[in-house]
This record gives structure tokens, sequence and C-alpha cells, in this order.
């Protein structure tokens, strides 16, 4: 054999070994490239993985809290306590009827705390929008003087509100938030009448609620088409009143602030067109006044007379009021004589329980001749 055929075998051999030698330098050229574009994550050491498992269950835990939250506040609002329920606790019963006995509070403690939520949620709402922009932080209601009078003004701030709003406030809302601020204002007048002080605040506030809510009563509407409304709304009014006078410093400034409004109304409507629109709500009003009158004498005068804090003043200027009052309406015997009928059962009946009051019957002896005569 020659040497030219056996180099021949030897360089093919050679070239079969060198190409997987290539195809392997290829693939690692590929993969360095490949490493270099993306390269692995780094390694993480077991405290790192220890930790990154916790921060998930923390996570896992906030998001179960948030949903127990969420759980806890829609039960203020499941069917035990639904917000479209009509107030449970009776605060609007005998709504323009006399009762036969003394009205208490009529309360059901078992709706009161959601129905105390629910109203304080409004009123900080209500707040929160008057300070809006504002960085004076609210605080919540205490037990001090300066606390009892913010609950006061921010109780009646809420009221007048309620009842003056001309946007229509659902029924059963109007009731339970209503019953609410009733319930806030006494108490707070309570707290800051023992403590005796800010007295010429005190009375400023409760003037300005006893004048709102008197002025929204006795007016009346010009509109024929809302009269049914207003009707309800004078009685629904008149009953937030006549639940507040059971507080004797709210209920004597109604009866003296009720008294002046009839011989104001009295002379409106002796020269009043009978055949203005306004003639039949103007006589609505005056009966629910008179009426008025008739359910805080008749549910609280002996109760009052028997308080140390009954003001004597006051009584003898209402007394006094009522009876001009009286006077005023009898101009009108001519037109309308059920006027006079329904004041003298009021005088009447003031006359009989001033008679069962051993304190009352100590006070002006000219106040019980007049009443008498």
């Amino acid at each position: 054999m020659s040497s030219s055929e056996h180099q021949a075998p030897s360089a093919a051999t050679n070239t079969l070994k060198e190409e997987p030698l290539k195809l392997a330098i290829a693939i690692s050229l590929l993969r360095s490239k490949f490493l270099q574009r993306h390269p692995p994550p780094p390694s993480l050491s077991d405290d790192t993985l220890k930790w990154k498992r916790k921060a998930k269950e923390r996570k896992q835990e906030i998001l179960k809290l948030k949903d127990d939250l969420k759980e806890a506040e829609e039960a203020s609002q499941c069917d035990l306590f639904p917000q479209t329920a009509s107030c449970k606790c009776y605060f609007f019963d005998n709504l323009g009827k006399l009762s036969p006995n003394r009205l208490g509070d009529g309360s059901d403690r078992r709706f009161h705390d959601v129905l105390r939520r629910r109203f304080l949620r409004q009123v900080r709402l209500r707040e929160r929008r008057k300070t809006c922009g504002s960085s004076q932080k609210r605080r919540a209601f205490g037990f001090s003087d300066e606390d009892q009078a913010e609950q006061l003004r921010a109780s009646v701030d809420f009221l007048v509100e309620l009842c003056s709003s001309s946007s229509p406030v659902q029924e059963s809302k109007f009731k339970n938030w209503s019953h609410q601020a009733v319930d806030f204002i006494l108490a707070a007048l309570k707290n800051l009448l023992s403590m005796g002080k800010n007295l010429e605040s005190v009375e400023g506030v409760v003037s300005r609620l006893i004048m709102c809510l008197v002025r929204q009563m006795s007016s009346p509407s010009r509109r024929d088409e809302a009269h049914k409304s207003d009707t309800n709304s004078q009685l629904d009014i008149q009953h937030l009143l006549r639940k507040l006078g059971c507080q004797s410093y709210i209920g004597q400034r109604i009866i003296l602030s009720i008294s002046q409004r009839i011989s104001v109304l009295a002379e409106s409507l002796l020269f009043s067109d009978p055949f203005d629109e306004t003639f039949p709500a103007m006589h609505e009003c005056m009966f629910v006044m008179i009426q008025l009158i008739e359910f805080l004498v008749s549910d609280y005068l002996l109760t009052w007379s028997t308080n140390e804090d009954f003001e004597n003043s006051v009584f003898e200027e209402w007394v006094t009021s009522l009876l001009q009052a009286r006077k005023s309406v009898e101009v009108l015997e001519s037109r309308n004589g059920l006027y006079v009928q329904y004041m003298d059962r009021v005088v009447g009946e003031l006359s009989k329980l001033m008679g069962q009051s051993p304190a009352l019957l100590k006070l002006n002896s000219g106040i019980f001749d007049a009443l008498l005569s």
C-alpha cells in the first residue's frame, strides 16, 4: 500500500473526531451568550426564605382581618337592625295624642346602641363636611364641660338641619336620627346644668333650638301640593318638641315661645284674607301650637314642679304669656269659636294641675287667681 493511500483514511478519521468537538464548542458559546442575557437568580439563604414566608403569612392575616372588619360593619345593617326599619323604641308613639300617663323616654335598650352608633356616624359625617380643609381634629364626646357643650351644640345643629333639610329624608331614618338627637341633647343639657358652667352659652343654644323648631312647625306652606306632607312634618316636629319638653329647662321655654307665637298668629289671622291660599294652613298651625302646650302641661307640669331646678320665674312668665294668648284668640271668636274653647281647655287643665302641686300654689297668687277668673 502506498503512502498516499495510508494518509487518506487518517485524515477522514481526524475530521470525524473534530466534528463533536466543534459542536460542543458551539453549544458552549450559545449557552454563555444566553446566560449573559438572562443571568440566573441569586441563591436565597435560609433566613431570607424564612422572612419571605413570614411576610406572606402576615399579608394573608391582614386580608383576613379586613374581611372580618367588613363583615362586622355590615352586621349592623343585617336583618336584625336593618337601616330601613322603623324606630323600634316607640319614640313616636302617641304622635298627636294625649297620653293617659306621663310620657317616659320610651327607649327599647335592645336597639339603643345600634341607633346611637348610627346617629354618631351621621353627626361625625356632618361635622367633617363642615370642617373640611381644617387641620383641627375632632374629639370624641367625653364627660368634661367642654365635651358636653360640644355634644349639645353638635346634636342641636344636627336636629335643626334634619328638620329643615330641603332634601327628603327617609321616614325611618328621620325617626331614628331625631330620637338619638333628642336623647343626646337631653343628656348633655342635664350634665351641663348640674355642672352650673357656661349657662349663658347653654341658654343661647337651647333658645336657638326652640326658635328653629317652633318656626319650622308654625310656618304655613304656600304650596297646595305639599299640604299633606307639611301637616305630617308639623306633627313630627311637634312631637320632637314634646319629647324635648320633658326637661323643664326646655319645656317651660317652649311654652313661652309658643304662647307668644299664638298671640302673633292670632293678630295675623284677624287681618288676613279668608280666601288667601295660606289661610287654612294658618288655622292648622294655630291648633298644632295650642295642642303642643296642652301636651306639655298635661305630661310634665307636675313632674317639673317637684324638680329642684324648676325655674319659678320662667313659670310665671309663660303662664302670663299664655293668659295673654287666650285674650288674643278671643277676638277671633266670631271667625272660629273653637280657638277659645281649646284655649279654655288648656287653661283649665293648667289650673287643675296647679291645684295638685303644693310647690306651685306657693307662687304668685295673682297668677292663680287670673287662671280661675
